[in-house]
């Protein structure tokens, strides 16, 4: 049956949040609660119910990231706690990651806009870089020009603009969608001088183009953990994350052809997650360097320009 023009479809019916929860305190353990219960998975920037809680609560009612103390007994407005209702739904049973929630992510103390149309910032690179990539620079010093393959957001290339502030970035992605956030970000950062932006497939668009240090966080999720993805990390880019049976098929790519795109004692970094097992059986002739993080071990590995193939 038609609607007359002058009916209207009726507004979808709101779920009204618990009278009992009055405080920004009520709030965090019955967001932990209802996680717990949806068994909603972790690691899209937060390892842990707590810390995530946190995050979306503070962020709803725009209050400081870094201040929980001061508010936690605050009294919330009716408002405020639909609003927080709807946060809870969309996390506990939409399942939809904190980040898309808010739109943004944080490394370090970086913020980045993201959206489903990039991965969510996370990488272990970024903390081997707080230290400058140290030892492995020290001898050839600050690089000049600095690469980052599969930039989806363009957090790696952002943040090594900042720790390397003489260096020009190059930004690649095979996704224009994901070049389009990856454009708010530089110009967020005030770094559209200093950070390109080319759309391609890895080297294709980088001819003549050679560079001290390239750094990749590109897709390595295996087959068979794309089809035992959680919920949440099924709503990030597809194309950001699978990889072939053994996650290696960009890794492998890059690697040949990195060589002709570095300089003379360039780094090539490439970040591989869990995989080290599955890297070394793709590339057994090839000095793999493991770097550790504090968060994990050997989940990057590193090769000089002079090990690879030219």
């Amino acid at each position: 049956m038609k609607l007359k023009s002058s009916e209207k479809t009726p507004a979808p019916k709101k779920t009204l949040p618990p009278e009992e929860l009055l405080s920004v305190r009520d709030w965090l353990r019955f967001l932990m609660s209802r996680m717990g219960a949806a068994e909603v998975s972790f690691g899209q920037g937060f390892v842990d119910a707590w810390d995530e809680a946190v995050y979306l609560v503070l962020h709803t009612l725009h209050l400081p990231l870094d201040r929980l103390e001061p508010f936690l007994d605050a009294a919330l407005t009716v408002d405020e706690c639909e609003r927080l209702m709807r946060v809870v739904e969309r996390r506990c049973e939409e399942r939809e990651p904190a980040a898309y929630i808010t739109g943004e992510a944080w490394l370090g103390g970086l913020r980045f806009r993201v959206d489903p149309r990039v991965i969510i910032p996370r990488s272990h690179i970024f903390e081997l870089m707080q230290d400058g990539f140290s030892p492995w620079l020290d001898d050839t010093g600050a690089p000049g020009r600095i690469l980052d393959l599969c930039t989806g957001s363009a957090c790696l290339a952002i943040a090594a603009a900042h720790t390397f502030p003489d260096a020009e970035v190059d930004a690649v992605d095979l996704s224009a969608d994901a070049l389009k956030v990856a454009q708010l970000n530089i110009h967020d950062h005030g770094l559209r001088d200093r950070v390109e932006v080319l759309h391609g497939d890895l080297f294709e668009p980088l001819e003549g183009r050679r560079y001290d240090l390239i750094l990749s966080n590109p897709p390595y999720v295996t087959d068979a953990a794309m089809d035992a993805l959680p919920e949440e990390f099924r709503k990030e880019p597809a194309m950001a994350l699978g990889a072939g049976a053994d996650g290696m098929d960009i890794v492998r790519r890059i690697v040949a052809e990195a060589g002709r795109h570095l300089n003379p004692g360039g780094l090539l970094l490439i970040e591989i997650g869990h995989n080290q097992a599955e890297a070394e059986a793709a590339l057994p002739d090839l000095p793999l360097v493991w770097l550790d993080t504090d968060s994990a071990t050997a989940p990057v590995f590193l090769l000089r320009a002079e090990d690879l193939p030219q």
